[in-house]
């Protein structure tokens, strides 16, 4: 199958150019201008938009086994394509937890029938699981995740002993949640006191407080220091922490390395008033102060990745009073188009957030020939409208939990055709039946 994709404005690797593009199969097999249409099967006139490479999103949570009530691979992977995002990283926080091989296994052979995005999904780790963690291939497998917080209770790691033997033994990847468990437990309990298991959802940064991501990320940061482990951060929330990061070496030098996820990049604690515990997070959506930082630090390079921590729950369950209310909500089908929206308005640039959401994870993870608009690599491919207005809204949402915090946002950009390996899985609002993801490979 040949496919042409002409007068495209190409953004990758620091540059916009207007060129075409021709995919063989699933491979871009040329990148150049006037590609001859000349035994082309299909032609897509791309006057006018932009293409960018597939997002990568490296933290999400599509539920499945186990909780498909909330979300599933096949629903949330087809929302993550309509969005922009050909490449997901799944969290290990499934029930059961994939702490064995056998249970990370069992994730793969489900997402090879259902899903329409590509795929990785990362190890947990526990405070007794050391053996399995080691056994776990760096060739097919992303990393180690490591929950360092109290957001889901029984993968909490807090040996120190235990942490101190992953973080020397392992060569992959660590990814960690960073927030203090004694320090959420003590303002919890503080504010219990007073609200009892209704607390105003206001206090939530309060309580998953600025101190308690800090106690632990630099924890975390120093340990890597200690060990040589090779430490990524998901979800930075608070200005101070983006100190413990650098931006004076190349980043496939960095041993240190950090995320960002829109929510902390779009809202503030000022937003609980209308949008309560829908914008329930963990980390906690903070400050002004703690959003601007967050900015600073994303666009100088301290932080090197955004991403979503997609993480559906029902509408039900987010009415929720605050003790009983879980933490998280769906965001994989429309980061890419609000990032957009932070382009329209002159706060970052094009290059920027495709270096961000697609250059960036490819480097961090070593994900083999995905990530950029290189003759050779993968066809994993957006185009985008940029004059195209729309609201969110529930109509027009691919979320199995059917809702989103950012219904009622107008923005400027839509997604037209998404390309998952060369296979056009989803175009003009329609979404190919053919789920044509694969699993990722790696470099390491």
């Amino acid at each position: 199958m040949k496919t042409l994709i002409k007068n495209a404005k190409i953004v990758n690797e620091n540059q916009i150019f207007q060129s075409d593009v021709l995919i063989e199969n699933d491979f871009i097999a040329k990148i150049s201008e006037l590609i001859s249409e000349e035994g082309i099967d299909r032609v897509i006139n791309a006057e006018g938009k932009y293409l960018l490479p597939g997002i990568i999103d490296d933290q999400v949570h599509f539920r499945e086994p186990g909780l498909t009530y909330k979300g599933d691979i096949e629903s949330e992977s087809r929302a993550a394509i309509a969005g922009g995002v050909t490449t997901f990283i799944d969290q290990p926080n499934t029930v059961p937890n994939a702490v064995t091989q056998e249970l990370l296994q069992l994730k793969y052979d489900i997402a090879a029938e259902k899903s329409f995005a590509n795929y990785g999904f990362m190890m947990g780790g526990t405070n007794d699981n050391l053996d399995e963690v080691l056994k776990t291939n760096p060739r097919n497998v992303p990393g180690i995740k490591l929950f360092l917080g109290s957001s889901t209770g029984n993968m909490l790691v807090d040996n120190p002993e235990t942490l101190e033997n992953i973080f020397r033994k392992t060569k992959m990847l660590i990814a960690v949640h960073c927030e203090d468990e004694t320090t959420i437990r003590n303002n919890t309990h503080t504010y219990k006191e007073q609200y009892g298991d209704d607390i105003p959802v206001k206090f939530h940064h309060l309580i998953r407080s600025e101190e308690a991501c800090w106690i632990s990320s630099s924890k975390a940061v120093e340990l890597a220091k200690k060990t040589g482990a090779r430490l990524h951060i998901f979800h930075l929330s608070t200005a101070r922490e983006t100190s413990l990061f650098r931006n004076d070496i190349p980043l496939k030098d960095k041993k240190i390395t950090a995320e960002v996820c829109v929510h902390h990049l779009t809202f503030t604690n000022e937003d609980y008033e209308t949008k309560g515990s829908l914008i329930k997070w963990n980390p906690a959506v903070k400050t002004q102060k703690d959003k601007d930082g967050l900015w600073k630090a994303l666009l100088d390079d301290r932080i090197d990745i955004i991403a979503t921590d997609h993480a559906p729950h029902t509408w039900e369950e987010k009415q929720k009073p605050y003790t009983q209310c879980p933490s998280g909500a769906p965001l994989v089908g429309h980061s890419l188009l609000v990032m957009l929206e932070n382009y329209h308005t002159g706060k970052i640039s094009l290059e920027k957030i495709v270096e961000k959401m697609a250059h960036n994870p490819a480097i961090i993870f070593k994900i083999e020939k995905r990530g950029f608009i290189r003759e050779g690599y993968k066809a994993d491919l957006v185009l985008v409208d940029f004059n195209e207005k729309w609201v969110v809204s529930k109509e027009n949402l691919l979320y199995k939990c059917g809702w989103s915090p950012l219904e009622g946002m107008e923005l400027s950009s839509k997604v037209t055709h998404t390309f998952v390996n060369g296979h056009l899985a989803y175009e003009n609002g329609l979404i190919s039946q053919e789920k044509k993801g694969e699993r990722l490979l790696f470099e390491n």
